[in-house]
């Protein structure tokens, strides 16, 4: 495999476990077990919003949120043009999205540009040192890494909300 094929598997995999929460109602998604702020909808939004912004940082391509439309089908206001960082409980609570098909639809999309985009870098490209800010210093293909796990652990994290709130297991066995 060379370094796009990883990095395509890679980002097919938080999208793969969405069909582990297909069956969630509108209720579960918006649930707040032990009244932490993130409900799942939060969490699956959070997984694509935070991929799209820091894809958008990489390439200063237009996010895919407005380029392709989802900033409407989304419909939460400015709200929705954050990403999810620093959200205070307030914030978060505006988060309600009961269309699992949008927030995986909208996750697939983000991490499918992100497969695109580093298919049309060379080793070279990857391996430049784009963030100065770190120690060791943050490459290209560091941080496409970076993005798509970000994305996993908070795809991660609504199995786990989802177990809470079903009270069954949700995922892989």
């Amino acid at each position: 495999m060379n370094a796009a094929e990883i990095i395509s598997d890679f980002a097919s995999r938080p999208v793969d476990q969405l069909e582990n929460l297909a069956d969630l109602t509108a209720g579960q998604l918006l649930a707040h077990p032990g009244d932490h702020p993130n409900s799942i909808s939060w969490l699956l939004w959070h997984s694509a919003r935070q991929a799209d912004v820091q894809l958008n940082a990489l390439t200063d391509v237009e996010e895919v949120w407005t380029r392709l439309g989802y900033r409407e089908e989304f419909d939460l206001g400015e709200i929705g043009d954050t990403f999810g960082l620093g959200h205070i409980p307030e914030q978060a609570a505006q988060i309600q999205v009961t269309d699992f098909s949008l927030l995986t639809r909208y996750l697939a999309a983000v991490l499918g540009e992100i497969c695109a985009y580093a298919a049309s870098l060379s080793p070279e490209d990857l391996d430049e040192v784009i963030d100065h800010n770190y120690t060791p210093h943050v490459t290209r293909g560091t941080r496409i890494v970076s993005i798509i796990d970000d994305a996993q652990q908070h795809v991660g994290a609504a199995m786990h909300v989802a177990g809470m709130v079903t009270g069954r297991a949700v995922g892989p066995a």
